[in-house]
């Protein structure tokens, strides 16, 4: 039934809770089963209560914004900064500075007024993201995302090289690779069977991951490389767990790169960079409203761009 709201502006979830509290009626009388099917020619009439204030502050925090109109705002994440508020991050979030910044110009997503969270980075990956300001914009840029049609492209710096020519990756399950040496890596990820907080590789149960990365700068002299990373899929910490899978992880990825040290001059370089080395470079979508074709580009953050620097002199 939620494809059949006028604009399609009202998620399953959110016409799920419309439903529960009786602001949906088809013919005239009241659905009280979410299950219920539509005809051809029925009347479905949907009441949208006003959109209620949320529980989430505003907060007056600089933001670097990238682009935004009347339907959705892009942002270049500092690292440090999370997305949404949670149990542990209260407030100082990316969600709390939009609230301060849009003001009364946000629709309510979902029946409150925030901004649209399409999608997420980690605390310490930089770059780019996109909000939806309408509940329009929200379902149509989720939709992108579900599809695989937005574009989403990384910069981050692994330990080793990755290569076609190295028989150790060919022998790693879920691994090939595509013209062009890009590297892919084919797998489910799921929730770490002992550490909650981590994501890991499994090929039975979980999510549908894919990523690929590509060769952008060998730093040979510091066993090192710089690597640009696509996202087919969007899954918690995707690169991150993709990298360490097949032996490559991700420079100061505390999680997934513990026990990983550069030898030589290069091992210092790396012991003092204090996040994952994982920037999140390009973004393109389809704006929801006009259909234009939108690609943003965020430079290289300052500490990444030192790092990869200091490797390359060693």
């Amino acid at each position: 039934m939620a494809r059949d709201v006028p604009g399609g502006q009202v998620s399953r979830s959110r016409l799920a809770r419309l439903i529960a509290d009786g602001q949906v009626a088809v013919n005239g009388q009241v659905v009280v089963d979410q299950k219920s099917k539509v005809a051809a020619g029925d009347a479905v009439a949907v009441t949208l209560p006003d959109a209620v204030e949320s529980h989430i502050l505003p907060e007056d925090i600089p933001l670097d914004i990238v682009f935004e109109d009347d339907h959705l705002i892009v942002v270049n994440k500092p690292a440090g900064m999370v997305v949404h508020p949670a149990p542990g991050t209260p407030s100082g979030t990316l969600v709390n500075a939009l609230l301060a910044h849009c003001g009364d110009t946000l629709s309510g997503v979902g029946g409150l007024k925030r901004p649209g969270v399409v999608h997420r980075i980690d605390k310490d990956t930089t770059g780019l993201l996109v909000m939806a300001k309408t509940d329009a914009a929200h379902q149509h840029l989720a939709a992108q995302f579900e599809a695989h049609t937005a574009r989403r492209q990384y910069l981050a710096v692994c330990f080793g090289i990755p290569s076609a020519a190295d028989p150790r990756l060919g022998g790693i399950r879920g691994v090939s690779f595509e013209r062009g040496d890009v590297l892919k890596i084919t797998t489910q990820l799921a929730r770490h069977k002992t550490d909650r907080q981590r994501q890991a590789v499994c090929f039975q149960g979980g999510k549908h991951a894919v990523t690929r990365a590509k060769l952008v700068q060998p730093l040979a002299g510091a066993g090192a490389a710089v690597l640009e990373c696509r996202l087919e899929t969007g899954r918690t910490h995707q690169i991150r767990v993709h990298m360490s899978h097949v032996g490559h992880a991700l420079i100061g990825d505390d999680t997934y790169a513990k026990r990983r040290q550069l030898k030589g001059a290069a091992g210092p370089i790396a012991k003092a960079f204090a996040r994952q080395a994982l920037h999140a470079q390009t973004l393109g979508f389809t704006h929801p409203a006009s259909g234009e074709d939108l690609a943003f580009e965020a430079p290289v953050p300052a500490d990444m761009a030192a790092l990869i620097a200091d490797l390359a002199a060693v």
